[in-house]
């Protein structure tokens, strides 16, 4: 008897449901507006648009990368923070943490927009702070603190004997942390670290409220040279699609790894 690998039965679940969205969008469109027929003539109108609404979410995909990097690197040294025997480096690290986890996404992006300058003058040298930079900036600090309880968990998950073996062996509590419970709380931070990434991701658009180029904006622009309002629909729902078929795989590896690593 054959048996399936799980990931391969959800992919295919994936990309049935996408075909089931993509063949109704058009539908839904029609039922709008008698301006649109039912053969398709939404989908072959948005169709040549397609490589403008890629650009703009290869774009998103940029900005998902960069924002992540930054905020993991932040979130690792506040996690450990967290975990820090200094008092006060402890405390300030665990109200950094709760303030960026909890705060709203988008009111940090207005801060973040608002707040920095639009250049940054180095040794006389005007250097230009685009939107998208502050993009990146307002959307790093949430990762920050959604990374650094990551982190913080990480650590803590590992039993206590651990840390009692390494300093049996004369390590340090920094060799201890870099040689012996990092590398072993990496798999069971890698579940969680790519979750925040898929949120990260399917918070992007955001971006679009303060000027930058992404995939919303984008579609926005097409509406507006199409002058259709009919093909509203067709154009935000191949956005959806765009966003689910990249974001869904992330999720069931997600699932993966927290059974592999229970």
């Amino acid at each position: 008897m054959s048996t399936r690998h799980p990931f391969l039965s959800s992919s295919s679940l994936l990309l049935g449901t996408a075909a089931v969205f993509v063949s109704t969008c058009p539908g839904l469109a029609v039922a709008q507006t008698s301006t649109v027929s039912a053969d398709g003539i939404a989908w072959a109108t948005v169709i040549p648009w397609l490589p403008v609404i890629l650009k703009g979410f290869a774009f998103d995909v940029l900005i998902s990368f960069v924002a992540m990097a930054i905020g993991t690197a932040l979130g690792t040294v506040a996690g450990i923070g967290q975990v820090s025997h200094h008092k006060g480096v402890r405390i300030a690290s665990r109200w950094i943490t709760q303030f960026f986890r909890n705060a709203p996404w988008l009111v940090v992006l207005f801060f973040c927009i608002y707040l920095m300058p639009y250049e940054i003058n180095v040794l006389g040298l005007a250097v230009p702070f685009p939107a998208w930079a502050k993009g990146i900036v307002g959307l790093s600090f949430p990762v920050m603190g959604n990374v650094s309880e990551v982190v913080r968990g990480g650590i803590q998950s590992l039993p206590t004997g651990q840390w009692e073996a390494a300093a049996a062996l004369g390590l340090t509590r920094k060799q201890t942390l870099r040689l012996c419970i990092l590398p072993q709380a990496v798999r069971r931070m890698a579940a969680p670290w790519m979750n925040t990434y898929a949120i990260l991701m399917m918070s992007t658009p955001l971006v679009s409220i303060v000027g930058v180029d992404d995939s919303v904006s984008m579609a926005s622009s097409v509406l507006s040279a199409l002058a259709n309002p009919a093909l509203m629909m067709p154009v935000y729902g191949l956005i959806l699609v765009l966003f689910f078929t990249y974001c869904a795989p992330i999720a069931m590896l997600t699932k993966q790894l927290e059974r592999r690593y229970r």
